[in-house]
């Protein structure tokens, strides 16, 4: 059985929509790769179309 890792010994990405890292999880194990978000909301997120502030 391998052994347990600790969480600090995780690999860990930033994301690109709030700035906050995360770590690695067990069900992004064969696509760590491709992991570009923290959540489902970051992800949403980046799709939406950008608000354009209003000029003055």
């Amino acid at each position: 059985m391998p052994r347990m890792r600790k969480k600090g010994d995780l690999p860990e990405k930033i994301c690109p929509i709030c700035g906050r890292p995360f770590a690695w999880r067990r069900k992004w194990r064969a696509v760590w790769q491709e992991v570009v978000y923290c959540s489902e909301r970051c992800r949403r997120q980046s799709r939406a179309p950008r608000e354009r502030e209003e000029p003055p």
